[in-house]
Formats: C-alpha cells, sequence, structure tokens
C-alpha cells in the first residue's frame, strides 16, 4: 500500500505525519504558540519563521517514528489552504521540494478536510453519510459529508461571525486568562458554576452559528459586575453556552437530514465539557458520536497525510505543479489545485 507524507503549517503549529491505508505510522508537531502568547493571537510572519525553523527537525522526528525512510514516501500531501498566506507558502514550498526530489506525486489538500479525515485515524472510514461539525480557532461549520474525497462537500451551517475557539480566545483575554484560551478556559471552567450566569445563544437560520454577541455579552456582564470578577463562574457559564449551541445545532441537523453518525473535530473538539454534552445528546438521540483523539484535534501532519491517503486510493489526479496556497478557500471539495473527483454512484 502506498504511504503518504502530510505537512500542515497553515497557522502555528508545524505538523509532518505518515499514514499507509488509514493507519497512522508516525508523526511529529512542533508549535509556536509561546511565541506568540505576549501577543493575544498568531503573528503571521512569527509562525512563518517557527515553521523554517521546524520543519526539517519535524520531518526527521516523524519519519524516525514510523520506522520508515524518505525513499519509502509514495506521495506528499500538504495543507494548500485556508490559512496564513506566510505560514502556508513554508509548508507548500516544503511539499513540492520534497515531491520533487523523491519523483512522487503532490496533492494540496484543504485544511478543514483534514480535520475531517483525521477521525479516520482514530474510528476507521467516516460512515456514508455523516454530519461533521467543525469547531477550530478560525473555523465554525456544519457539513454534511457522503464521501470525504469522491463528493462534493455540503455546508450545513457555518459561524455569522467570530468562529467558536476564536471566542474562547477573546473572552479568555476579557478575563485576564492567558493564550490560546480554550485550555485556559477550559482548565478554569472546572472550578465554577456553569448555571451561574445565563449568557445568550444566539440562532442564525436552523444551523448557523453567531459567537460575536455572546462574546459581547460577556464583556458587558464583566464590566457592570462591582467587586472582583468570579472568573471560573463566567469562564464556565460562557463554556456553557458555546458547547449548549454547538452540540444543540449539530443534533438537530443530524435529525434533519437523516444522519446517525455525528462527528466532531478540530481544536476546540478537545474540550472536556464540549465533548461531554456531544455524547450526551448523541446516546439521547440515538447518534453514533465520534470525536478524534485530543491530540489529533488540534492542526496536525497526520490529518493531512490521511487525506492524501484517501486521495490516493480513489485515484486521483495530482495538483498541478503550479498549486498555490488558497489562504481564504472555502471547503468544497477536499483537494485543491487538482481535478475534481466524480463518483458516479
Amino acid at each position: 500500500m502506498p504511504l503518504v507524507l502530510g505537512i500542515e503549517s497553515s497557522c502555528d503549529e508545524t505538523g509532518v505525519g505518515l499514514v499507509r491505508d488509514g493507519v497512522l505510522l508516525g508523526d511529529a508537531l512542533a508549535s509556536s504558540v509561546d511565541e506568540h502568547a505576549r501577543f493575544g493571537g498568531v503573528v503571521p510572519e512569527i509562525a512563518a519563521r517557527a515553521h523554517l525553523e521546524a520543519l526539517v527537525p519535524m520531518m526527521k522526528r516523524a519519519v524516525s517514528a514510523a520506522g520508515v525512510s524518505l525513499s519509502d514516501v509514495d506521495a506528499v500531501a500538504v495543507t494548500a489552504g485556508p490559512g496564513l498566506a506566510s505560514a502556508l507558502n513554508v509548508g507548500l514550498a516544503a511539499g513540492k521540494a520534497y515531491a520533487t526530489s523523491l519523483g512522487v506525486p503532490l496533492y494540496g489538500v484543504h485544511h478543514l478536510a483534514g480535520h475531517a479525515a483525521a477521525d479516520v485515524l482514530g474510528h476507521g472510514p467516516l460512515p456514508s453519510p455523516c454530519v461533521v461539525l467543525i469547531v477550530s480557532g478560525g473555523h465554525t461549520s456544519l457539513l454534511l459529508v457522503e464521501d470525504l474525497v469522491r463528493r462534493p462537500i455540503r455546508h450545513i451551517g457555518d459561524t455569522a461571525d467570530d468562529a467558536a475557539g476564536e471566542a474562547f480566545d477573546k473572552v479568555a483575554r476579557l478575563l485576564g486568562l492567558p493564550y490560546p484560551g480554550g485550555p485556559a478556559i477550559g482548565r478554569i471552567a472546572e472550578q465554577g458554576d456553569p448555571a451561574a450566569i445565563a449568557f445568550p445563544r444566539a440562532k442564525v437560520g436552523d444551523f448557523g452559528f453567531s459567537f460575536s454577541g455572546l462574546k459581547t455579552a460577556v464583556a458587558r456582564w464583566v464590566e457592570r459586575h462591582d467587586g472582583p470578577v468570579p472568573v471560573a463562574d463566567v469562564a464556565a457559564s460562557f463554556q456553557e453556552a458555546v458547547a449548549d449551541v454547538l452540540t444543540a445545532r449539530a443534533v438537530a441537523a443530524c435529525r434533519a437530514h437523516g444522519v446517525t453518525t455525528l462527528v466532531v473535530v478540530g481544536g476546540v473538539a478537545a474540550n472536556g465539557r464540549l465533548r461531554d454534552l456531544a455524547a450526551k445528546r448523541c446516546r439521547e438521540a440515538g447518534i453514533e458520536l465520534r470525536i478524534p483523539p485530543p491530540r489529533l484535534c488540534t492542526d496536525n501532519g497526520a490529518m493531512i497525510a490521511a487525506v492524501g491517503d484517501l486521495l490516493v486510493a480513489a485515484g486521483a489526479e495530482p495538483s498541478r505543479p503550479d498549486l498555490s496556497a488558497d489562504p481564504s478557500a472555502v471547503l468544497t471539495h477536499a483537494q485543491l489545485g487538482g481535478p475534481i473527483l466524480v463518483d458516479h454512484a
């Protein structure tokens, strides 16, 4: 079976992974999050420089962990979008270089398709159809997926403004918590009361999301509060509002489309309260819930290799040699810069 090398560099993680026939053989990940912490968010040029410094060491570490050599690689998959332009270009240049030097095909991959494919590594092929909830720092979407690489990906609902992860970062900053906000809020929320404050749950259509108003509601509550702010209660109440909206919409989407499997992926999918509430609501609705292990929820090279593995198995044509980064790529197909697979079944 072909061995696929995956490279991820869309934001502040430099990831390399090696996948063969749906099995993760080895991966490595470097994060530049500490370098961005004092700025309260990712600085693109700092991220790009960190990718330059980390990519070769991560490549060596992943290859060693997999027990293979680079000469064993049969195809290279690389994130081509969306993401930070300067960061994407580092990974894309590396992917082209490795593919050219090894004489193997290159596949440009949509970053969000990678998140969906991460679950394949933990639980096997995605059921067809399934609803995929992607929740990350830059994206919050509900997708109807029939075949991740052979058929168009249909958006059931998207966020109208802030993504869930972005809202976590902004609220953490309001509360004086460190960046990144998701883990910080998750930790302190364990000490708080999720019912202490009734923060709003915005509704956008049947399955859409909006977190900007929730963020503003938290800010206004903190401004009006007399005395020391009960940070743990605010964090727990905010986290509950996010988890409530995400899981309620996702379960409703499954019911509306007659789907019996919900897949939750992306960095926010590592949040303990979201995982627990999703499990409870799916159990009550008779829906199978699939969430990758926490380490595969954040950006990583393994998930990109997983998409490449699926593309190779499906007989997809490689991406064009002039493949370029697309920082604002909309997810309609898993592959970028190549012929679109058409499944006539």
